[in-house]
């Protein structure tokens, strides 16, 4: 039997490629440097797309594809996908959600105690000989009795607030409406602002849509404070990032701890100049065996598709 022809958009881990390239006919569109002309040999074979989630599908890529059939995202985000194009040609497209939830979660629990405890300078503090020349670390923040606000109470916001509890923290959320499977205790504001004013923690966990664009801006940032921290482990369009490195600069906001930038891996050098916000590369699902389970997720859905079988965690 043929193998579907797919085209990969980026690099995936060995213990993925080789059982890719296994199943199907794969074209590697980020080797090409003719990325136009790989498009104009082989579009017409394309049934499948296997992408990660910063990376997407663009609606010129979907155009130059006319058999396109699925597009299949490691990742839990699909903002990158074009769906409107996807909708118009009826194109399926799955992510790969609840495998990655928890790490997510627990690196964004890891960059709040990490920022508010100066973990990174207390380490350097021992390692360039200051403990031994200048004596005890800089007294920090603690964390244990304040108040954390979750903006997206979803799968991974769930797990967040889950883990700050543990802590006793008070916890409150923002979402389009209260959610029933939520902590009694669990507070929830319907208005960002008023979370991020009512809040010593804010961390952001939704999911990115064109209503959620810069949802985290001016009013979000001002109204949590100089005294605030910001957690963004979701997507980096959620928050308006002129507005946070301003806020940053002129320590409006107290901190940030960040996974995702616009333009990443080239985040803004403003960031670089700061000593008030914790630089993550975009890793919050970076462990072996989540990474694993993404690409397992990842085939299996387009193995599901070209069976005819029920795609196992769909978008369209």
């Amino acid at each position: 039997m043929t193998k579907p022809h797919i085209l990969q958009m980026g690099p995936y881990p060995e213990w993925d490629q080789v059982p890719l390239d296994g199943q199907f006919t794969v074209h590697r569109y980020f080797e090409t440097e003719d990325k136009a002309g790989l498009l104009a040999r082989v579009g017409g074979d394309i049934r499948g797309i296997a992408t990660r989630g910063e990376l997407g599908a663009s609606a010129e890529t979907i155009a130059a594809c006319p058999n396109l059939e699925v597009i299949s995202v490691y990742g839990v985000g699909y903002d990158a996908v074009n769906l409107e194009a996807c909708r118009a040609r009826s194109i399926r497209v799955t992510n790969t959600p609840d495998v990655l939830t928890k790490d997510v979660a627990d690196l964004g629990v890891a960059m709040m105690l990490t920022q508010s405890r100066g973990m990174i300078g207390a380490e350097s503090w021992v390692r360039d000989g200051s403990w031994a020349t200048n004596g005890l670390y800089p007294l920090r923040s603690r964390v244990w009795g304040k108040r954390a606000g979750v903006l997206g109470l979803g799968r991974i916001g769930f797990e967040v607030a889950k883990r700050l509890h543990g802590f006793d923290l008070e916890i409150s959320y923002s979402d389009v409406s209260a959610k029933d499977f939520a902590a009694a205790s669990w507070r929830f504001v319907a208005d960002p602002v008023a979370l991020a004013r009512d809040v010593d923690f804010l961390f952001v966990t939704l999911a990115a849509s064109a209503e959620t664009r810069h949802i985290v801006g001016e009013k979000v940032i001002s109204a949590l404070g100089p005294q605030g921290m910001l957690v963004n482990i979701s997507r980096a369009s959620n928050i308006d990032e002129e507005a946070l490195l301003t806020a940053l600069e002129n320590r409006t906001l107290g901190s940030a701890a960040l996974d995702v930038f616009e333009g990443e891996p080239k985040l803004n050098p403003r960031f670089l100049a700061l000593d008030n916000v914790l630089l993550q590369p975009h890793h919050a699902s970076g462990t072996f065996e989540t990474r694993k389970a993404m690409g397992q997720l990842m085939r299996d859905n387009l193995a599901a598709h070209f069976a005819g079988r029920d795609l196992l965690t769909p978008v369209l």
